[in-house]
């Protein structure tokens, strides 16, 4: 039977409209690869503001004659700093202290001499003065070392410094000391009034050097 082409078209339109679209495939989607959380910091056993020294041992200072010390040379030494002046009252326990560098030096120990004028412009001199000075009159062979500020203000010295803040104690007057330990802790103060050969300074160096 011959069919009207019109017909024919009209059927095929509704038999489209009317059937479904195939169903589109679902996929789930992959679960994300597992990741492992980050492992937890471990925390630095290295202090990167620690200094491999502790102490005085770890600060450096000029010579008299004006070149630079690293005090880490007298790691493992007992040290007794003392500032010095060379017109003073005290000025006489030069003779003591290079008498006790002298005894003590083969066994670890040092006196380091730090000139200052603060106390009464008692040490006025120039470095080449000092020198002299101290040779000539007291034989001295002891360090010394430039002459600097001992008390609290912008020119003190990094060296005073760390001795007031650790005894919280800063020079009275000419020939105070601190003791220092081998490994730069400082171990105790004595005022200008107690002498080189004192028996509780030299007590407190017997023990320090024990």
């Amino acid at each position: 039977m011959h069919i009207p082409r019109l017909l024919l078209l009209s059927a095929f339109a509704v038999a489209g409209c009317n059937s479904k679209p195939a169903a589109e495939p679902t996929t789930t989607p992959a679960a994300p690869a597992a990741t492992n959380p980050p492992a937890a910091a471990t925390p630095s056993t290295t202090d990167p503001t620690a200094t491999t020294m502790t102490g005085i041992y770890s600060l450096r200072a000029d010579s008299l004659e004006g070149k630079p010390v690293d005090l880490s040379a007298y790691k493992g030494k007992v040290t007794l700093i003392v500032n010095v002046a060379s017109e003073c009252g005290y000025t006489p326990q030069y003779t003591g202290l290079q008498k006790l560098h002298a005894e003590l030096q083969g066994k670890g120990f040092a006196v380091l001499g730090f000139p200052s004028n603060e106390f009464g412009k008692q040490e006025p001199g120039s470095a080449e003065q000092i020198r002299q000075f101290c040779t000539s009159k007291y034989a001295v062979d002891f360090p010394l070392f430039a002459k600097v500020a001992t008390k609290n203000g912008a020119e003190q010295s990094p060296v005073y410094k760390a001795l007031a803040t650790a005894t919280g104690k800063e020079p009275g007057w000419n020939f105070c000391k601190y003791l220092v330990g081998k490994d730069g802790t400082v171990l105790g103060f004595y005022p200008s009034k107690v002498a080189p050969d004192a028996p509780e300074l030299r007590a407190a160096i017997d023990k320090a050097m024990q």
